[in-house]
């Protein structure tokens, strides 16, 4: 007798299923799928917010007015990047900068 639990229970299966969708070319469908509108609204300010920081030319209210979010929102991103070490934010800084015009 099988107990009954989701099939997807960790963030690393999730992960597993964009770079899957990814290698079939079929991630931007995915992503449709499982995120309203808003949601993905929420992740390009995301994408953006650590950009801007990671620029680090404009003040947390400068990128707050750019984006149109709240400062709370900017500061959660800020301190997602304390978490990382100097190698990660010099990947992500360098990644974000060249994808930037460029659809992934």
């Amino acid at each position: 007798m099988a107990i009954d639990s989701p099939k997807y229970t960790d963030w690393q299966q999730v992960l597993d299923l964009l770079q899957q969708a990814s290698t079939q070319q079929r991630e931007q469908l995915l992503f449709k799928v499982l995120l309203t509108h808003d949601e993905r609204e929420a992740l390009i300010a995301r994408v953006n917010i650590i950009h801007e920081l990671l620029n680090g030319e404009r003040s947390q209210r400068k990128i707050s007015e750019l984006l149109g979010v709240g400062v709370a929102t900017i500061t959660r991103g800020s301190n997602e990047l304390k978490h990382q070490d100097d190698d990660t934010k010099a990947w992500l800084a360098d990644f974000l900068a060249k994808n930037g015009s460029s659809s992934l």
